[in-house]
């Protein structure tokens, strides 16, 4: 058996950003990899997720997840091989998903590792359409929208890891017509094409509360939020009487160092008697096995598709990270550490 490793890169955030995070603002570190203790894995990283949740962990504000911690490493979801383990219910050779990203080597807690077996899907779908963002689209939509059959559904920041997924899901489950907006005309084009949905539109091209109209113009009657700004205002005014809003994200205001406007029309939930709940995956664990059972089965069989984009190698980490605020990815983002 070779060598365990003694050091490690990892990925530090060195200063708070204000607006754009820069990548002055983060350091790639040589790290002593510490002992593993009892109960515990060192894993070799194979990929680690960038989010776009990580951009409000940069901030030193109290939130639903503790901020980073100037030179210590930033954390996220990642799937790896167990090298070395001191835990029973977890052998060398496991490919598990953790918690501690952004790092070559981890040293986790075997209690909190999930195992990923690689025969029901790709590792990195554990990251994507099997992992958080998946759960956070299946329990969003029909939990927290109480989606049925029927509905009319609109999606923003429907490309992405999550919004693929949702609009994909209210497809299998019945839904009457699905809408996505995206932000080039080749992921509009994906939507419709690659993904099923009924219509999509670039929102850089022109009013999307006007474009929302156009591609529902009997209105909807769910809207999965993944933007915030115009795209929930847009919604609020297309979203028909008892209408449903998921707010999962507002990824157009995590960047603002000026308070965005909010939606000029929140007068109109009154009338329409509308729903807006907030989303925090955490809060529905209890949906993990059945979501990946369902989901895990529309994915075998074809009806599920998925996109990833992977930038390779741990120096790439910050501008993947960088690339997903600009919206360079296609469903999920992800960093390889592995050819």
């Amino acid at each position: 058996m070779s060598a365990l490793p003694t050091t490690s890169r990892e990925w530090h955030l060195t200063a708070r950003p204000h607006g754009w995070p820069t990548p002055a603002d983060f350091a790639l570190r040589e790290a002593a990899v510490p002992e593993i203790g009892e109960g515990q894995v060192l894993v070799r990283n194979k990929h680690f997720s960038v989010d776009p949740y990580m951009r409000g962990r940069m901030n030193d504000v109290k939130s639903y997840v503790p901020p980073f911690q100037l030179d210590q490493p930033m954390d996220g979801g990642a799937v790896g091989e167990v090298i070395a383990s001191r835990a029973d219910s977890v052998a060398v050779g496991d490919h598990v998903l953790h918690g501690l990203g952004w790092r070559e080597y981890a040293v986790v807690d075997a209690k909190r590792v999930a195992k990923a077996d690689p025969s029901l899907a790709p590792l990195t779908a554990y990251l994507g359409v099997l992992g958080m963002p998946g759960l956070t689209a299946y329990a969003g939509l029909l939990e927290v929208a109480s989606f049925k059959e029927g509905d009319t559904v609109f999606v923003s920041g429907a490309a992405g890891a999550v919004g693929s997924e949702v609009g994909q899901i209210a497809k299998l489950k019945g839904a009457s017509r699905v809408i996505g907006s995206a932000g080039s005309d080749e992921k509009v084009k994906l939507l419709v094409e690659e993904y099923g949905f009924d219509a999509a539109f670039n929102y850089k091209n022109g009013d999307v509360t006007q474009q929302l109209k156009e591609a529902a113009p009997d209105g909807i009657d769910v809207y999965f939020d993944n933007v915030g700004g115009d795209h929930l205002e847009a919604a609020i005014s297309s979203l028909k009487v008892h209408g449903r809003v998921a707010i999962c994200g507002m990824i157009s205001m995590y960047n603002a160092t000026e308070p965005s406007p909010a939606p000029r029309n929140l007068a109109m939930v009154i009338g329409k008697r509308l729903r807006l709940q907030g989303l925090l995956v955490s809060d529905h664990a209890n949906l993990q096995s059945q979501f990946v059972e369902e989901v895990s089965a529309w994915v075998r069989s074809g009806e599920l598709k998925y996109s990833e984009t992977k930038v390779p190698g741990i120096e790439n980490g910050v501008e993947a990270f960088l690339g997903l605020l600009r919206g360079e990815n296609t469903g999920k983002m992800i960093v390889s550490l592995e050819d």
